[in-house]
């Protein structure tokens, strides 16, 4: 939990330059810098430096949201827009072989994420229960799909997430992967595999569902999260990259604006001719 601590403390401390930078008073009752760093810190490999967590979230805060105004005005998810850079910009340490490290002593936390291992075909993916109650390696948000379930449905319950977002995900991906699967017969995942490895039912429940990166319609998010669930697994297909979250996130929150345009329902008998 360490690195979810170093991104909450920049991501706060990046909310606060920022918003002195721009001459408004700092406004960390809304509690959105702290989502943003716990996000991050999840999303984040459990052996990357420090550094990385606060080149992560000056990246997250200051790009991601800052230079569109604040919150409500960014267009991409913060959290996302500085995992995508470190991710880039430190593959060494912060890619797919931040996950091993050579003579350690538990081996089930230094083995090659589930993703990693089929795409490079270098060991076994663990079994279906294994992924699902997180013993397997991966970053520490994304590991246990049990506990993505129970968070995520208790937000849903709230009312705090939309349901629709990662319901039209996980099935758009189910379809997308069992096509895959009869197409594309050496494909090493199958459909529960792809379900149940890396962070797609914790970026459906907990990334994608952000409000303001989200559609407001219902057809909308519904659009938006079939969306979501094929790029991920196209990406991590045909990419060079075993996980596709990232930038299946950033790619889709890039088109809710046309999204919304064409599925806002027109008012009852059409627009004013004067409109």
């Amino acid at each position: 939990m360490l690195q979810v601590g170093i991104c909450v403390v920049s991501c706060l401390a990046v909310e606060v330059l920022t918003s002195l930078w721009r001459g408004s008073r700092p406004s960390l009752q809304d509690t959105s810098a702290i989502v943003t760093g716990v996000i991050l810190g999840l999303s984040l490999p459990w052996s990357a430096p420090g550094s990385g967590g606060v080149v992560a979230s000056i990246v997250a805060i200051g790009f991601g949201k800052a230079v569109f105004g604040g919150l409500g005005q960014n267009i991409f998810n913060p959290a996302m827009v500085g995992r995508a850079f470190v991710m880039i910009s430190f593959a060494s340490s912060l890619g797919a072989t931040a996950y091993v490290r050579s003579g350690a002593t538990l081996e089930i936390l230094t083995q090659a994420t589930p993703l990693t291992a089929a795409k490079e075909l270098s060991g076994s993916v663990p079994g279906i229960w294994a992924l699902f109650v997180g013993n397997a390696n991966g970053s520490l948000g994304e590991t246990s799909v049990l506990a993505c379930l129970v968070g995520g449905l208790y937000l849903c319950l709230r009312r705090s997430a939309v349901w629709l977002i990662p319901v039209s995900m996980i099935a758009s991906a189910a379809v997308v992967a069992a096509i895959a699967n009869l197409l594309l017969p050496e494909t090493p995942l199958t459909v529960l595999q792809h379900l149940t490895s890396g962070a797609l039912v914790f970026s459906a429940f907990f990334i994608a569902t952000d409000p303001v990166t989200s559609p407001l319609t219902g057809r909308g998010q519904v659009i938006f999260g079939a969306g979501l669930g094929a790029l991920v697994v196209v990406i991590r297909l045909f990419s060079n990259y075993p996980e596709g979250v990232v930038f299946a996130v950033l790619l889709m929150n890039a088109v809710v604006p046309l999204i919304n345009r064409v599925t806002i329902p027109k008012p009852l008998g059409g627009l004013p001719a004067d409109a």
